[in-house]
C-alpha cells in the first residue's frame, strides 16, 4: 500500500466534502493530528476507523486502500478485508478477556494464599518463605497477562492522540493504573498517561 497516495486521496475526499481536518476528526472521534498524519502519508487509519471514514466519504474500503475511486464490480477484496478486520477484532477481544481473567484469578489466589499463610502458619522463617513462594508463583501469570495486554490494541497518547505500541519492557517498567500507562510518545516526545484502546 502506498501511504502517500492514500494520504493524498483522504485529503482530496475530505476537501470534496468541504470538511476541515478538525471537522473530520470530530466525526471519527479522534484528533486532527491523526488526520494530518494520514494526509501526509505518515500513517494509515486504524482498521476500526476505516468503515467510519469510508462512510463519511461515501467510498469503499477497497478504494480507500488503493487511494483512488474504482469500478464497483470488485467487492470481493473489500469483503475479505472486512472479514479480516472482524476476525482480528474478535481475536483481540478473546485475548483481552483472557488477560483480565488471568489477572483476577492470579491476584485473588495471591491474596488468599498470603492470608492463609498469615493466619494458619506459626510466625517464623517458614511462614516468610511460604509467603515469598506464594508471591512468586502467583505473580508469574501477571507478567504473562501484561504480555497479552501489550499484544492487542494500542496505547493512545493523551497529548497528541498518537497510537503507541510499546515494547514489553517499556510497558512493564512504566508507571500504571490498570491498563493506563505513563509512556513517552514517539510523535510529540512527551510523557503522558496513555490509555489502552482496542478500537475507536
Amino acid at each position: 500500500m502506498n501511504q502517500i497516495k492514500i494520504g493524498e486521496f483522504i485529503a482530496s475526499q475530505r476537501k470534496k466534502k468541504n470538511l476541515t481536518q478538525a471537522a473530520l476528526a470530530d466525526k471519527l472521534g479522534i484528533t486532527d493530528r491523526a488526520v494530518s498524519k494520514w494526509e501526509r502519508g505518515k500513517g494509515l487509519p486504524d482498521v476500526s476507523l476505516m468503515l467510519d471514514l469510508c462512510n463519511v466519504f461515501g467510498i469503499t474500503v477497497n478504494e480507500l486502500l488503493c487511494g483512488e475511486i474504482m469500478d464497483m464490480d470488485n467487492n470481493k477484496n473489500e469483503d475479505l478485508l472486512l472479514d479480516m478486520a472482524k476476525e482480528l477484532e474478535q481475536k483481540n477481544k478473546i485475548i483481552w478477556t483472557s488477560m483480565w481473567t488471568i489477572m483476577i484469578v492470579s491476584i485473588t489466589a495471591l491474596f488468599a494464599g498470603i492470608m492463609l499463610a498469615a493466619f494458619l502458619m506459626p510466625e517464623g522463617v517458614l511462614q516468610t518463605v511460604t509467603m515469598i513462594g506464594i508471591c512468586i508463583v502467583f505473580l508469574i501469570p501477571c507478567f504473562y497477562a501484561l504480555k497479552l495486554e501489550v499484544s492487542v490494541g494500542v496505547y493512545k497518547c493523551k497529548n497528541c492522540g498518537f497510537e503507541i505500541v510499546p515494547t514489553y519492557s517499556e510497558a512493564l517498567w512504566a508507571m500504571h493504573a490498570g491498563t493506563t500507562r505513563y509512556l513517552k510518545c514517539p510523535e510529540c516526545q512527551k510523557r503522558t498517561w496513555c490509555k489502552k484502546v482496542l478500537k475507536k
